[in-house]
């Protein structure tokens, strides 16, 4: 009897710490520390409702009505920490928010994704971007995010902007990098849209794009863009 007690007191302490177990890693999953760097990086967009390219829009209670102008969040993330700070912006602001998912993904290594951004850059590709945004005109203000990849916006966000005319919006930049600011990115933007209103951007270095709130907050009341 002593062993089949002692039998059934093993069996139920491995019981219990296989789903201890179990629920650590299923909620350990949802940030991924080690994508949060300095360096181009893997999109996080498999954590997020947009990994298809869908638009996210802002919710009911937010206070978005018919007649009242609308924005929208548009952004391209590898490290996931341009995400951050778009998710920031979009829940300071209720915006809609879509992800530019390259409809052929980019490598989770490091090192491929130097030479990928390279070659894109040397060759001006387009990279196609999965999904896309059917409405984009009921927008007034658009941010636009990205990290700076070797001096320049990733290659998708000009296919982004080969694909949608901004005439008459206003474009409200934002980037990550670590050091290197936009770059000369807000003048290619001003050359790629023309007619539209291109203000002041939000540069966040990539050590500090875990946190942005605050960062983003002084943005949008410098630039009147507060809700």
């Amino acid at each position: 009897m002593k062993k089949l007690f002692s039998f059934i007191m093993v069996f139920a302490l491995l019981f219990s710490f296989t789903a201890c177990s179990n629920n650590n890693d299923s909620s350990g999953t949802s940030d991924l520390p080690a994508l949060q760097t300095n360096q181009p990086g893997h999109s996080t967009a498999e954590e997020t409702a947009s990994q298809s390219g869908s638009l996210e829009t802002s919710s009911p209670e937010s206070g978005t009505t018919e007649g009242v102008s609308r924005s929208l969040v548009v952004y391209f993330s590898w490290s996931g920490n341009t995400e951050s700070v778009a998710r920031s912006i979009q829940s300071q602001t209720d915006s809609d928010i879509f992800e530019l998912i390259p409809q052929t993904p980019y490598s989770d290594d490091y090192n491929t994704v130097l030479d990928i951004a390279q070659e894109e850059q040397r060759t001006d590709a387009r990279p196609a971007i999965s999904g896309s945004i059917d409405n984009i005109e009921q927008y007034d203000v658009i941010y636009v995010g990205f990290p700076n990849w070797w001096g320049d916006m990733p290659m998708i966000l000009y296919t982004f902007f080969d694909s949608y005319d901004l005439s008459g919006k206003t474009i409200a930049p934002f980037c990550t990098s670590g050091g290197s600011g936009f770059s000369g990115t807000i003048n290619t933007m001003k050359s790629l849209e023309p007619n539209a209103t291109i203000i002041d951007g939000l540069h966040i270095g990539s050590s500090s794009a875990s946190n942005p709130d605050s960062a983003v907050s002084g943005w949008l009341n410098e630039t009147g863009l507060a809700k």
